[in-house]
């Protein structure tokens, strides 16, 4: 099979590999659409990788024993490799599991760990399926697209009397323009790309600030009676987002965090969470039982095809990764069999 490398700066490329074999309740999953996500920023960074990417949608094609899946099931691949017997597990929160799996160390090899490839491997119980009215594509959406924005949307519990203020229209940011938007809230980004602003309006966004504006905070709040939005999710992962949302969400109201960040965010306990009374919320993806209301975004919310801005083959790898790098884009799916 044909799997996607970085093999330095802005260099990526093919590499022949050997298919991955169905093992217990390990199944070997046929890949048919894979979205990128963050793989880029090693793409740009020139930091090689061999196991690319955590999302995907495809069919099963190999099994070694009688489980929750079949041979010709199509199916969603939910990210990472966790144990699936702990408490967190057990209750669908399996992102956030303690004892994930070591791929390597159950089957021997890396390989199938990697979704930007032509076939993969994954427990059976991380592959819900597909209703037979989406296509791959379509339900490929389920994962870093719209999943993180719903699980944070649910943990903040937005509803449409509600305004949410977005901080990062990159692809997870749009896709919870997306979310906002199907629950009936107002959405507000915030953006510094304009060409991302302009796709966040098309997807329901009713306004789109710069941050660099001077003015920035004072629109939020006017567009808001003054008070502030009600709701706060940031995407960027950028430390100066997250005082953004601090200063602009009104008291008593709700922040989740989705956007990966490793720098300090400046946040002041007594001003900012005692006396002003917002609640911080922490949030990865979505529980697992939650799948058929992803589902139901993917199916049912307007303008959703507009997200996915390109498509490429797996073939056109470094294409790819330089249109994603460019930031002109929405989300962007790979074919690894086109």
């Amino acid at each position: 099979m044909q799997r996607a490398v970085i093999l330095g700066e802005r260099q990526a490329g093919l590499v022949e590999a050997p298919e991955p074999r169905a093992r217990e309740n390990w199944v070997v999953v046929k890949v048919h659409s894979a979205p990128l996500c963050t793989e880029y920023k090693a793409f740009v960074a020139g930091t090689p990788g061999a196991f690319l990417g955590h999302e995907a949608a495809g069919e099963v094609v190999e099994v070694a024993q009688p489980g929750r899946v079949r041979v010709g099931d199509r199916v969603v691949v939910m990210p990472t490799y966790p144990c699936g017997r702990c408490e967190l597990c057990v209750a669908g929160d399996y992102i956030h599991c303690e004892q994930g799996v070591g791929v390597a160390a159950f089957t021997g090899s890396q390989e199938g760990s990697a979704t930007l490839a032509q076939y993969l491997l994954k427990p059976d119980w991380l592959l819900p399926r597909i209703p037979d009215d989406l296509t791959y594509a379509q339900a490929s959406l389920a994962c870093c697209a719209v999943g993180p924005s719903f699980g944070a949307m649910q943990r903040m519990q937005v509803v449409a009397s509600d305004t949410v203020l977005i901080t990062g229209l990159g692809p997870v940011g749009l896709g919870a323009v997306v979310n906002g938007s199907f629950r009936g809230a107002r959405v507000i980004g915030v953006e510094t790309n304009a060409w991302r602003a302009d796709l966040a309006r098309t997807l329901g966004a009713e306004l789109v600030v710069d941050p660099r504006e001077p003015d920035a905070l004072t629109r939020v709040r006017e567009v808001t009676g003054g008070r502030g939005p009600s709701c706060g999710l940031d995407c960027s992962g950028s430390p100066a987002a997250h005082r953004f949302l601090l200063d602009a969400v009104r008291r008593c109201g709700r922040i989740a965090f989705v956007g990966e960040c490793s720098a300090e965010t400046p946040l002041r306990v007594s001003p900012d969470m005692i006396r002003k009374g917002l609640s911080l919320f922490g949030s990865w993806h979505y529980n697992l039982a939650e799948f058929g209301g992803v589902i139901d975004v993917v199916r049912r919310a307007p303008h959703l095809d507009r997200l996915v801005s390109h498509t490429f083959p797996l073939s056109h790898i470094q294409e790819a990764f330089e249109t994603l790098a460019g930031q002109h884009t929405g989300k962007v799916l790979l074919q690894p069999w086109g």
